[in-house]
């Protein structure tokens, strides 16, 4: 189905995604940036899927850009001299669609669009956009043997693929800055005490834990009570005024609790399971 990409979601809904070109590291090109955008606005929307984990095949999880490809590596064209208000009024139309638009921020922004948890089990190297997909990745847990770098600066380009806004976001300016600036290799304990990821494991032990993690999400769990809680820490947490989590919160906890809260109290009360009927897909309006 992908040429640079598996997927597989079990009995649970939990999705495996994994880049899928060991013999390059799983190094980033513009075929595995059109299947993940692909992967993340079609088949990770099927409301049978409840979460996402996403690993790399191999021994490392994405080396970064495939620097090997002809012309524009990054597949931009050079042919054009786009101001910032001429971007910014057609950012998503030609030419600058195809020609100016960074590939792995199209990716991530589908990754932060998903309403449903998506972890990041990162299994060995993670460079360049390796490391700045990850980002949009709700969770981060890291192999032993993982080695993670934000090394724009030695390249000449800059932080892409939105980590300017999701970086500082995770780890703070300060920390941010000086990953940035430093441009250096972040073993799997550097990057635990930046706080960039959750928990650090054996390597045998990643795949099972986040799996398990990601289950433990979703198992009895309203599609949309998630799809919405999620939309709501990411818009809130960056808002001007609590004013604007008190209204999106209000609309939240009215429309699920006509809804599957209505199932959820119910299911308390009887010491049962819960059976929700909500989907991801259709979340109701709150902003």
């Amino acid at each position: 189905m992908y040429e640079t990409l598996t997927w597989e979601v079990d009995a649970d809904g939990v999705a495996l995604l994994t880049l899928h070109r060991p013999d390059a590291l799983n190094a980033f090109n513009l075929t595995m940036a059109r299947e993940l955008e692909q992967v993340f606005l079609t088949d990770a929307r099927d409301d049978a899927v409840k979460a996402v984990v996403v690993t790399g095949d191999g021994r490392a999880f994405c080396a970064g850009m495939d620097l090997s490809a002809e012309g524009n590596v990054f597949g931009l064209d050079e042919t054009l001299s786009p101001t910032p208000e001429q971007f910014r009024a057609s950012y998503d139309a030609a030419p600058w669609d195809t020609g100016v638009r960074d590939t792995g921020g199209k990716v991530t922004l589908a990754i932060h669009a998903l309403p449903k948890p998506v972890i990041a089990a990162i299994n060995g190297p993670a460079v360049g956009i390796g490391a700045t997909m990850t980002l949009a990745m709700d969770i981060r847990l890291a192999s032993e043997k993982a080695r993670i770098g934000f090394v724009f600066g030695r390249l000449g380009i800059v932080p892409e693929a939105c980590s300017s806004w999701f970086l500082p976001r995770i780890v703070g300016v300060q920390q941010a800055l000086e990953w940035v600036y430093s441009a250096d290799i972040l073993t799997a304990e550097q990057a635990l005490a930046g706080r960039l990821v959750r928990s650090v494991h054996p390597p045998e032990e990643l795949l099972p834990t986040a799996l398990e993690l990601a289950r433990s999400f979703v198992k009895d769990r309203s599609p949309v009570a998630l799809g919405l809680a999620k939309r709501m820490l990411y818009r809130n947490g960056a808002a001007a005024d609590p004013l604007e989590a008190h209204l999106t919160d209000s609309l939240a906890m009215y429309w699920t609790s006509i809804g599957d809260g209505k199932e959820g109290v119910a299911a308390f009360l009887e010491k049962r399971a819960p059976r929700f009927t909500g989907k991801a897909s259709t979340l109701p309006p709150i902003e």
